[in-house]
């Protein structure tokens, strides 16, 4: 039986940058129709749904435009306002358009200052009559010919709505939206397709491998990861800029390697060495390389929380988040990741896994993978070949985007010259 999943899914301009997210869902929607016969099992599906965004919604929300579809019941149930009104773009489609007390519902809340979006858009009366009251059209790349996305998108722009070309699954329909002029690209490609920027190949030469492995061992030597921390000083300025942060509000400052070890615990520490390390500390992250470095964590907390439910796995949790965070070096130092994974010291099967997706390894990585781009058969599939309940997956999925978010806010907190008055006069402490 398929699983209920919520995944988020990136949409992006042609430059790489993201505009913002669609928030999928599967298995619960599937119950949805307009047949009065079916009102019981809709209401259910939307009542799984509601519950799962009033306890989850802050994490979907954080830091993203969130584009999510709602159906007649979600929309009776005011589901919408559980979202601030900056952070949401409610989606309809045709059930929705075709069904009065649905329209007047969405009417409403644009008149609110709710966003609107519409799917799969027509050249049909009824929807046409909407043009006033929304702000994004969404076009399906598969279905539409080459005449009707140009034309939608300029009827779109002259009407300063924003066009969205989704369903893209090769580059071939990519480069067509993109010469078309579409505002944003989503779709399986356009989520695997990540803003690249190369470092030099001298990178792979740095302690960066080492440090990182050195961190998610097991029983990490402690003596041996400051050596390693004070031979960088781009690393040593990171950490140091990190700990000193608002985030922890120190009453003194940690001014050695040693005291921001001891702050951040390793547990933390393990997350940032990748991080500090690709992102150059003394510079400003710029969005795209933002984004690619999310994506790194969300595969290194997504593999390694999954192994608490896994199967017979042949490697540790330690080992599993490496497996996910060195799964995008290629696009970091801009080699071959064969040739890199040849430069570290890590497992065979981690090795295998990356290269030629085989092994119980491989179906790990290829289950987060397929979470990515919502493949929900294939996630399915893969869940029970190694023993994981599909039931708990989208709670794992957010719970690890939280940690990716948290982390995020540490790391680009600003570096204070000196501690405000109130910490300095503060009798304790936070670790």
């Amino acid at each position: 039986m398929s699983g209920r999943y919520i995944v988020r899914q990136p949409i992006r301009d042609a430059a790489g940058n993201t505009l913002g997210h669609e928030i999928l869902y599967h298995g619960a929607n599937q119950a949805f129709s307009s047949d009065s016969s079916t009102s019981s099992a809709e209401f259910a599906a939307a009542n799984t749904i509601y519950n799962f965004l009033t306890d989850n919604s802050p994490k979907v929300l954080k830091g993203t435009l969130n584009f999510m579809t709602f159906t007649t019941m979600l929309l009776m149930k005011k589901t919408p306002r559980l979202f601030d009104k900056s952070d949401l773009v409610i989606q309809i489609d045709d059930a929705v358009i075709i069904h009065p007390l649905s329209m007047h519902l969405v009417q409403q809340y644009a008149k609110e200052g709710y966003r609107i979006a519409v799917n799969d858009f027509q050249f049909t009366p009824r929807y046409l009559s909407l043009l006033d009251d929304i702000h994004f059209i969404k076009i399906n790349a598969k279905t539409a010919t080459e005449l009707t996305i140009r034309n939608t998108v300029e009827i779109a722009h002259s009407m300063n709505i924003k066009c969205i070309v989704t369903h893209i699954n090769e580059e071939k329909l990519y480069q067509r939206a993109v010469a078309l002029g579409a505002d944003g690209l989503e779709g399986p490609y356009v989520a695997a397709k990540l803003t690249t920027q190369a470092h030099s190949s001298a990178y792979i030469q740095s302690n960066f491998f080492q440090l990182m492995v050195a961190v998610t061992r097991d029983e990490p030597n402690v003596e041996e990861i400051e050596q390693m921390i004070a031979a960088d000083a781009s690393l040593t300025y990171g950490l140091l800029k990190m700990v000193n942060s608002a985030y922890f509000a120190l009453r003194h400052r940690a001014t050695t390697i040693t005291q921001a070890i001891m702050t951040l615990g390793l547990g933390q520490l393990k997350q940032w060495i990748y991080l500090l390390s690709a992102s150059n500390a003394e510079n400003e992250v710029d969005p795209g390389s933002e984004e690619f470095l999310k994506r790194s964590f969300l595969r290194a907390n997504f593999c390694s929380e999954l192994m608490n439910h896994a199967k017979n796995m042949p490697i540790s949790k330690s080992e599993a988040y490496l497996m996910g965070m060195f799964s995008t070096l290629n696009y970091l130092i801009d080699a071959p990741l064969e040739e890199i994974l040849a430069e570290v010291p890590v497992a065979d099967e981690i090795k295998t896994a990356l290269l030629t997706h085989e092994g119980r390894c491989g179906k790990l990585f290829d289950l987060v993978l397929s979470y990515e781009s919502a493949d929900w058969e294939k996630i399915t599939a893969l869940a029970e070949e190694l023993g994981i309940p599909d039931n708990m997956m989208t709670s794992v999925y957010f719970i690890c985007m939280e940690n990716v978010n948290t982390l995020w806010e540490q790391l680009t907190s600003p570096y204070p010259q000196q501690l405000p008055p109130e910490d300095e006069a503060s009798d304790g402490s936070q670790s």
